[in-house]
């Protein structure tokens, strides 16, 4: 093996986007399927190489571990194993400028994750693993979710609403728990602000202003790409990380607190 070619694979490697998708695959969860397609056709649409890689919550210990990706998945499929292993995940993207996209039960944990360390409540709680909890930030919704469409109007002028380049979408849920509407204007007070909602106004997606790109969504923007579909927000994901990959905004050093 040319010593050219050893060179040309480490440029190769090097140029290559790395993602990490955090939670607990399970083949079977469709949201699961979903992303390797839409991640695929984002590489195939923007032409940036990409790897993506399964990181188990209960894997995750420490910031160093989450440190090498260009970019961050938390995806559906709550509880995780490790509510603390996704938390740290979360709070690592949020401090560290690096592209962050939560879907699902990756959108109530960046709200659980954004209401402990930014709005400093340390007795946050998820209402799926603590029920008894004095403050749930994500409660059971009023109707559940679970296999359902519907409609999401995008905030005027939010960075969701310029993806989509529409006012609003049908979307696809799998999901029981959301936001808790007793804490929605609590939440909205600080740079994490809620940029879609559904027909009754709860909300249904969050974005951190002064991030690269940091957003959640309660529904699974994935599943388009079980119909062949690009998600918009898979492709704006992608081009950021590789925006971060290619030398864009880096922080000025890794930050655990």
């Amino acid at each position: 093996m040319s010593e050219s070619f050893i060179q040309h694979q480490k440029k190769l490697r090097w140029s290559m986007i790395h993602i990490g998708l955090i939670g607990d695959h399970n083949h079977d969860v469709i949201a699961h399927q979903a992303i390797p397609l839409a991640l695929n056709l984002a590489q195939n649409h923007t032409g940036l190489a990409l790897e993506f890689e399964w990181v188990a919550t209960d894997s995750i210990s420490t910031a160093a571990q989450v440190a090498d990706y260009d970019g961050i998945w938390c995806v559906p499929a709550s509880p995780y194993r490790s509510e603390a292993g996704a938390l740290l995940a979360i709070q690592f993207a949020r401090l560290n400028a690096l592209p962050f996209l939560g879907t699902c039960g990756g959108f109530q944990h960046l709200v659980l994750e954004y209401a402990r360390n930014v709005l400093g409540w340390a007795d946050a709680e998820h209402g799926e693993s603590n029920p008894s909890a004095n403050r749930a930030v994500i409660a059971p919704l009023a109707c559940s979710m679970v296999e359902v469409n519907d409609l999401v109007r995008f905030e005027t002028g939010s960075r969701i609403a310029k993806l989509y380049q529409s006012a609003e979408s049908h979307e696809s849920y799998h999901c029981r728990y959301g936001l808790n509407p007793a804490f929605t204007s609590l939440l909205a007070s600080g740079p994490l602000r809620a940029s879609a909602f559904d027909s009754a106004g709860a909300v249904r997606a969050v974005e951190l202003d002064a991030h690269p790109f940091y957003m959640g969504t309660l529904f699974q923007p994935e599943r388009a790409a079980l119909t062949g579909i690009l998600p918009p927000l898979a492709d704006a994901f992608v081009r950021a990380c590789g925006a971060r990959r290619e030398g864009g905004p880096e922080p000025a050093g890794v930050r655990n607190g």
